[in-house]
């Protein structure tokens, strides 16, 4: 055994999961080890159920090349183990250091998760799959009724197969309507799932498949019986789910099935014998619906008796499909099976057509394939969704307790984008159609946050969750202190204890602020400091992230102000200490930055595994010199307050713990020119600031000069100084 391929187990699948009771640092080694094997590669694949087939596919391709010629393939998990040991006392400790070579392809999991779907709820698998299972009861118009029966149907011959097999995890044979009528067992999970229909992964079990090469088969004396060759085979995947033009199809999939048929130069009706990826109903109707293939087609639709009754196993069910296929064949010399496996959200499909019959190596065509289907129209998606829109599909996600969560994706009004959007907690009559009406096509009333997109029935019902808030300053603020002293407004991030980094709520209070400076007429300038004299702000409270909760900041960025278009009046930063990620970033955004001597300014993301994505990496660059900019982002090196001023990040350097002071200096120079000018100013260099073209930029078209003809701080300027007065400014 030259090569040893195994599926990454579920506890190493996820970012911040950990083994419960220990285990390998190398599981293909592990594994091997065990069977009296020194494979010369060993290798850990990705995430994604598609992987065992995936696998087949590409080691039948690389023994065909003669780079390897006998591989093993196997995957296992003991979850319900693992789970049942875990708070023991006593618990079994599996650490096992192995070392060795080994090829770890990482978990692959881009594209399966983002923000936007986080932020509505959707953070397990069952909610998106829900979107997909929806948006095809919408396409068939079919009542809920209808549809809970329709899965009921095509499940139940599947509970009938993991019945009579002796490795499934949950050998029952259940009725359609028993499988979707909700019970106190069969809870609802995300509508329209109830429990019974959803993937089932606390489980143990384990599967393998030994591939070889002819030459290698008839020296090690393999019967002629057991051989089993891929005929077909086939890799695709699909759009991001905002970016599909059909969220109720899987074209990617039926794609693959084709291929993988003409490659082996037959039919769907030459195959005897199907196993179709069941991790929810949605995935195998997919199939169904693209191929013309019935729900009750005579030849089965399972092998094993499918992920929510045979078992998950994880990222390894296919292996269990793959071995039931070859068991099936060798009885049936001569017949053809097909394994579908599914990975991520309708994401990959990997596909392998099998028989007994002696079949030479046939290279398949996905790459062409998949360049077709990169290249499929896109329908617009905006991650920020106002205003009226129409329901495209729904869910409502279920938890142990208390009410459930709606999501919907919509399309707006306006322009058609694609949007994903949570529901208000509390809101009833919305929820109530969620969960018992057909939502699809009904006219819903979206508004963005922060934190993401919301929708209501009626922008009515939007403002009585978000009232429209007059832009105004509070007495008092939790984590901020605001002083106002004339014209200057200061304001200090009140978290010393945490080097005043910022978490959701800090920011809330900084962004309701500077909205309240920006709209008062007699705010001239404002000052933004932190406490105490160790950090300006180290940006990103990294603790609030670490205990599990999830990291936002409002739509106009850090502290309200890095992701503004315009600041039209000045801030001036005050940095005292440290001003690191996005403490640095929002320095950047503000118009003049006075440091004291113990000042440090670093881009330090990428020692934490983040990126300067509230403007830092994109203002660095335009800063201080571009090939100073890319050592900060890319090391994280800390620039001191001197070095910062001379590169032009920093205008003045002050004694250590006078930053305030020297902030002060600065805006008391700006209130000495004309309020309605230096706003004038600030508006004309925003509106140049995309134009390179220096003679362009000085003729471009603005009404800054037509507002400045009839300002009255304009004829007090020029009168004042006729008489040799100090002029007296009105900001209008």
């Amino acid at each position: 055994m030259d090569t040893a391929a195994a599926m990454r187990q579920f506890e190493h699948s996820t970012p911040g999961a950990f083994p419960p009771l220990g285990s390998s640092d190398n599981y293909p080694r592990s594994v091997a080890s065990r069977v009296g094997a020194d494979p010369r590669r060993a290798i850990l694949d990705v995430v994604g159920g598609h992987g065992p087939q995936h696998l087949v596919n590409e080691f039948a391709a690389t023994i065909a090349a003669g780079e390897a010629e006998v591989a093993l393939l196997f995957g296992s998990e003991a979850i319900s183990t693992a789970q049942h040991l875990a708070s023991a006392p006593d618990k079994p400790d599996f650490t096992e250091h192995v070392g060795g070579q080994l090829d770890d392809r990482g978990r692959g999991l881009q594209g399966l998760m983002t923000q936007e779907l986080l932020a509505a709820g959707l953070a397990d698998p069952a909610g998106q799959y829900a979107l997909f299972e929806n948006a095809r009861r919408g396409r068939l118009k079919a009542t809920r009724e209808e549809y809970a029966r329709a899965m009921g149907e095509l499940f139940a011959p599947f509970t009938a197969v993991a019945a009579r097999n002796p490795y499934a995890a949950a050998p029952v044979e259940r009725s359609a309507d028993e499988l979707t009528t909700v019970t106190d067992s069969n809870r609802m999970i995300a509508d329209p799932y109830p429990r019974y229909v959803v993937s089932r992964d606390k489980v143990n079990q384990g599967a393998a498949v030994l591939m070889m090469s002819v030459a290698a088969a008839r020296r090690l004396g393999v019967p002629r019986e057991k051989w089993v060759f891929l005929h077909g085979q086939a890799d695709l995947r699909e759009q991001a789910l905002v970016d599909r033009a059909d969220l109720s199809a899987y074209p990617a999939a039926v794609a693959a099935v084709r291929h993988a048929l003409d490659v082996a130069g037959i039919g769907l009706a030459d195959v005897a014998a199907f196993d179709l990826y069941s991790c929810f109903p949605v995935a195998v109707f997919a199939l169904c619906d693209g191929l013309g293939l019935a729900p009750d087609d005579p030849r089965g639709l399972t092998l094993t008796g499918g992920l929510p009754f045979f078992g998950g196993a994880g990222n390894n069910y296919s292996m269990h499909a793959i071995a039931e296929a070859v068991t099936l064949l060798r009885g049936r010399p001569g017949e053809y099976g097909l394994v579908g496996a599914n990975g991520g959200m309708l994401s990959k499909y990997s596909v392998g057509v099998y028989s007994t019959a002696p079949s030479p190596w046939r290279p398949d065509d996905s790459t062409r394939l998949q360049s077709e289907l990169d290249s499929a129209d896109k329908p617009g998606h905006t991650r920020y969704a106002d205003g009226w829109a129409t329901i495209e599909t729904f869910t409502a996600v279920h938890g142990r307790s208390g009410p459930p969560r709606g999501v919907v994706v919509g399309r707006l009004e306006a322009d058609g984008t694609r949007f994903v959007a949570g529901t208000e907690r509390g809101d009833d009559e919305l929820l109530d159609l969620l969960t018992t009406g057909d939502p699809v096509g009904t006219r819903v009333y979206a508004r963005s946050f922060g934190y993401g997109n919301r929708v209501t029935l009626t922008e009515e019902r939007m403002n009585e969750f978000h009232p429209p808030r007059t832009p105004a300053l509070r007495e008092s603020y939790e984590h901020v202190l605001v002083r106002r002293e004339g014209h200057v407004l200061e304001v200090t991030i009140n978290r010393p204890e945490a080097r005043n980094s910022l978490h959701p709520d800090a920011n809330t209070e900084l962004d309701e602020i500077f909205d309240a400076y920006f709209a008062d007429p007699d705010l001239w300038v404002a000052i933004l400091t932190g406490a105490g004299d160790k950090a300006f702000s180290a940006g990103n409270d990294l603790s609030y992230t670490a205990s599990g909760n999830l990291p936002w900041a409002p739509k106009n960025g850090f502290a309200g102000l890095t992701h503004r278009e315009h600041l039209p009046k000045p801030v001036i930063a005050a940095v005292n200490g440290y001003a690191m990620g996005g403490g640095l970033e929002i320095a950047m955004a503000c118009h003049v930055v006075v440091a004291d001597e113990a000042a440090r300014f670093a881009l330090s993301e990428v020692k934490v595994g983040l990126i300067a994505a509230a403007g830092g990496l994109v203002r660095l660059p335009r800063t201080i010199p571009p090939k100073l900019a890319n050592e900060m982002i890319l090391t994280g090196k800390r620039l001191d307050a001197h070095d910062a001023q001379r590169h032009g990040l920093v205008n003045r350097v002050v004694d250590a713990g006078g930053a305030v002071d020297g902030a002060r200096e600065v805006a008391a120079e700006i209130l000495a020119g004309s309020p309605t000018s230096v706003r004038a100013s600030l508006q004309f260099m925003a509106e140049t600031a995309g134009i390179a073209d220096t003679v362009a930029a000085v003729n471009h078209p603005s009404s800054v000069m037509d507002d400045l003809l009839v300002a009255e701080d304009t004829m007090e300027g020029i009168v004042a100084f006729t008489q040799k007065r100090e002029p007296q400014w009105k900001n209008r």
